[in-house]
């Protein structure tokens, strides 16, 4: 029972470590007066993916979904300073960071098969074209010789 608490539950067949994750408090860039330039309340938080035991295809999604965010080492980072407080950060940051994990478990759908149109399509069609042609060629100068 112990086991459960420190993991994460991403979905039904996922679940990451609360160890897998780091978490560092940096100073926030921005507006914020002399509160930014003394309290570290933006969050960086570092998922150990490649150590996480993540199934092999939904890690390759995941670096490949994380961009810039991802290391060589296969840890991604997430910064995270929207918020003044430092709680409000550390759970943005979780929650992206779960939502990323998310959208990598779901498999890419299978790619699109090139179909031909039926021979009575393209018959249809080419009658139509014919149609529609001989109305255009009677819309010419009518001549009385």
């Amino acid at each position: 029972m112990e086991e459960n608490k420190n993991r994460i539950r991403i979905n039904h067949r996922i679940h990451i470590h609360e160890n897998d994750l780091e978490e560092s408090f940096i100073r926030s860039s921005g507006p914020g007066g002399q509160n930014v330039n003394k309290v570290s309340t933006a969050v960086q938080l570092r998922f150990l993916a490649g150590q996480a035991g993540l199934p092999e295809d939904v890690l390759e999604r995941l670096i490949k979904l994380a961009g810039q965010r991802a290391t060589k080492d296969g840890d991604i980072l997430i910064e995270a300073s929207r918020f003044r407080l430092q709680e409000r950060n550390r759970l943005d940051a979780r929650e992206r960071m779960i939502a990323l994990i998310t959208e990598a478990a779901v498999p890419p759908p299978p790619p699109r098969r090139k179909t031909k149109p039926t021979k009575g399509s393209v018959e249809r069609r080419l009658k139509q074209k014919a149609g529609r042609s001989d109305v255009k060629k009677m819309r010419g100068k009518v001549n009385f010789d």
